[in-house]
């Protein structure tokens, strides 16, 4: 062949790689659309030790047929504060047995033409996106058809290269010992280094298949490869946690140090070992006796059985191990600088390149939930300025709610942004849906923060003016306080719960109940001026926080109705 030639069929591989990570990444979101939030409900909920945790990250990454959707969103459910430092080794550990299932896809789309397969996949496909209700099926089966038609383009630009009857590829094979632990070494760093480049475990994967296929790659080498890529792989998680806290970044090492303590005590018994999973398929690595036929039927299976096996045994030997793991990652990645409460700073939003759309949504309701508290939080301090009668310490609380009011136009901006990036992604309806909710939640919630901010403010005004209220006004402002501070729990109640199992009807009653009151108080005030019991001035401020609570409760029962789905409050 030449030069042109090679350089064709270069392009053909890199272009059926390119088609095979697409077909992932196509095949995993449609996966996630499918199961919804159920996946994050179960990552969040099974979870209650080691074992349940293996298998739920076992469970999910077969599900969405990516172990780096899997460990992203675990070390964001570590940075949110859901997850445990020892669960989530759990669910990593379980990630690493779920992505073997793409190995064995892959071995399959080496073994059998799918050819015949592939094209009326693609048509059923299409046929599918163009309708309502099974628009996800369609994605799913492009996605499949995508990963299948990539392999077989692979495995025949593998037969165009025509590598085992190429005497120098042969023998540049040759001058590697088999059995020497420096070649398997080398061939380890090499698979690693790839996998970290290309970011992808299937693409090398796929290469890994293609060379052994051939015969041209030694099964030994093959294999020192696949290890490689389990070391690689990890990168992904380690970069998604740059910005997270400690206990994220402490999860992404974990992942690395799981998977480096395997490779090494598998490289104890390396040889040993590959013949052991070689015998299951009754194939001996030493003698190479089969023809390329028989070799690109056996050796995809050897590879995703060693990849399994592997697995499978390293999580069986380490998770028993999880407590030590901890500390080790502890010890490795000391706690960093602790963020003062009152310091803007997103807890569980993480920057970066989003793997999951779908599930970033349950990151941004978590950061909303921080931020309902947040505001209640804020909201708290206003009777304890209206308490304060040194000079100094008023204006240090003013000065501090202040400073949240800017905190809260900072989190509404910040948390839009980023909803605004998801919402750009292809999504399911149903999370468009959740999105559309989300941004009116946070518009209400930085609502609430302006009215806290303006009772500060009124506050202020007494406070200079050198009035005061009278003690039937405190007493009528504290019970109205109260009233509002009773529907801010009730909303952050309606937070920390599901929705399906939360009743409205508590918040809607609170606020017909600040909303008679303050008619009241109105009512009253009035009398209360013309009786002349206090000035027209201080009647107004009395009036404004007594508004302004009435207005907090409105903008409270606005954000429940978008956490429960209802029709918008008007009034």
């Amino acid at each position: 062949m030449g030069t042109s030639d090679y350089v064709l069929i270069f392009f053909k591989i890199v272009g059926s790689l390119a088609l095979l990570i697409y077909g992932m990444k196509v095949m995993s979101e449609a996966l996630q659309k499918m199961a919804g939030s159920q996946l994050r409900h179960i990552l969040g909920a099974m979870t209650t030790n080691r074992f349940t945790g293996m298998l739920t990250g076992t469970f999910i990454t077969c599900a969405v047929q990516s172990s780096s959707a899997t460990t992203v969103m675990t070390v964001s459910f570590v940075n949110a504060g859901l997850l445990t430092l020892a669960q989530a080794i759990s669910v990593i550990m379980g990630a690493n047995i779920g992505t073997t299932l793409t190995a064995w896809i892959m071995s399959l789309g080496y073994s059998v033409d799918l050819t015949e397969f592939v094209f009326p996949a693609f048509l059923v496909g299409i046929v599918l996106i163009y309708t309502r209700r099974f628009r996800y099926v369609g994605d799913f089966l492009f996605g499949i058809s995508f990963l299948f038609f990539s392999l077989v383009l692979l495995s025949g630009a593998g037969k165009a290269l025509d590598l085992e009857h190429n005497p120098s590829v042969i023998h540049f094979f040759e001058t590697f010992d088999m059995n020497s632990y420096l070649t398997i070494f080398t061939f380890l760093l090499i698979g690693t280094v790839i996998t970290c480049v290309v970011q992808s475990s299937a693409a090398v994967m796929a290469i890994t298949i293609m060379l052994c296929s051939s015969g041209v790659l030694p099964i030994y080498l093959g294999i020192a490869l696949v290890m490689g890529e389990n070391i690689g792989t990890t990168a992904t998680a380690n970069l998604a946690a740059l910005g997270a806290n400690t206990q994220a970044r402490r999860t992404a090492l974990a992942h690395l140090v799981f998977n480096v303590i395997g490779v090494v005590w598998v490289l104890l018994v390396f040889y040993p070992f590959v013949r052991t999973v070689c015998g299951f398929v009754n194939y001996d690595p030493d003698a190479n006796a089969l023809s390329t036929k028989e070799l690109a039927l056996r050796l995809p299976i050897i590879l995703a059985a060693f990849h399994t096996s592997f697995n499978v045994l390293n999580t069986g030997i380490l998770i028993w191990f999880i407590p030590q793991i901890e500390k080790l990652v502890c010890w490795l990645i000391k706690p960093g600088k602790v963020d003062a409460e009152d310091d803007f700073r997103l807890r569980f939003i993480q920057t970066g390149i989003m793997r999951t759309p779908e599930l970033s949504v349950l990151e941004a309701q978590k950061e909303i939930e921080s931020f309902a508290e947040r505001i209640q939080r804020m909201f708290s301090m206003v009777p304890d300025l209206m308490k304060e009668t040194d000079d100094a310490k008023f204006v240090k609380l003013y000065s501090r709610i202040e400073k949240y009011e800017g905190i809260s136009d900072n989190m509404e901006i910040e948390i839009a942004k980023y909803l605004d990036e998801v919402g750009r992604a292809h999504l399911s309806d149903d999370t468009k849906l959740k999105i559309r909710a989300m941004l009116r939640e946070i518009s209400e919630i930085e609502s609430i923060g302006d009215s806290c901010f303006n009772m500060a403010r009124t506050i202020s005004r007494l406070h200079q003016s050198k009035e005061d209220f009278t003690a039937q006004q405190y007493g009528h402002i504290h019970q109205m306080m109260q009233l509002t501070n009773d529907a801010l729990t009730q909303m952050n109640t309606l937070f920390a719960g599901h929705r399906e199992e939360l009743d409205a009807n508590l918040s809607f009653n609170i606020e017909n109940e600040i909303n008679n009151f303050r008619n009241q108080l109105r009512t009253q005030n009035i009398n209360d001026i013309n009786n002349h019991l206090y000035t027209y001035s201080v009647g107004t401020m009395y009036m404004d926080l007594i508004q302004e609570c009435e207005k907090l409760g409105d903008y409270v029962v606005n954000v429940v109705e978008a956490r429960m789905g209802v029709r918008q409050h008007v009034g």
